[in-house]
């Protein structure tokens, strides 16, 4: 796999230096519940408005049902590359209390629980790669649910595989150089960061 090291102007946890959203997975690793377990504990103890825990997922193995169900609302250009992973997880916001009231943070708390779930399986040596090329509509129905949720986003899970076993345009995307905006353009107010 490239180097996918980072310079970064402050020093950050490994766990985040190190996160990337990979394409390569490894077709043949085998992924068990028990696995996931820990990115899942991180995911239900993040944060959220009044403590409310607007999120829950769902979890496919290659291989299960679920796995096929959500692989098939994605993309072509996702799924070419997401049928390999080793789990899916459909990542779900509780849009409505039970009362019928509208939960407009769902959608940023349930982000933080992905986040942390991410953050989680980077530190336990997994990839995960996040994604909105799916049908949201086709895939919240595929998996019954009420009017009060939704599917916001979808990730494959599992561990790094071959580059060359992706299509050339995609290997061409995942030898490509990480880069983000300089911190002066993202933080600003009585902060200073040249």
């Amino acid at each position: 796999m490239t180097d996918t090291t980072v310079t970064t102007q402050f020093t950050l946890t490994p766990a985040l230096a190190n996160r990337t959203s990979p394409r390569a997975f490894s077709r043949g690793h085998v992924m068990t519940g028990d696995q996931l377990g820990p990115a899942f504990e991180a995911a239900r103890w993040a944060p959220s408005s009044s403590n409310t825990q607007p999120w829950s997922f769902v979890v496919g193995f290659r291989g299960d049902e679920a796995f096929t169900t959500i692989v098939s609302s994605m993309a072509s250009g996702n799924a070419v590359w997401a049928e390999h992973a080793s789990a899916v997880v459909a990542n779900i916001a509780e849009l409505e209390s039970e009362e019928g009231k509208a939960r407009s943070h769902a959608i940023y708390d349930l982000g933080q629980a992905v986040a942390h779930f991410s953050a989680q399986a980077t530190a336990d040596g997994l990839i995960v790669h996040q994604m909105a090329g799916f049908d949201a509509d086709v895939l919240t129905e595929a998996l019954a649910l009420d009017r009060r949720h939704r599917v916001i986003t979808v990730m494959a899970v599992g561990v790094v595989g071959d580059i060359e076993d992706l299509p050339v345009n995609l290997q061409e995307r995942e030898r490509a150089p990480r880069v983000r905006k300089p911190l002066s353009e993202v933080a600003s107010g009585s902060v200073d960061y040249v």
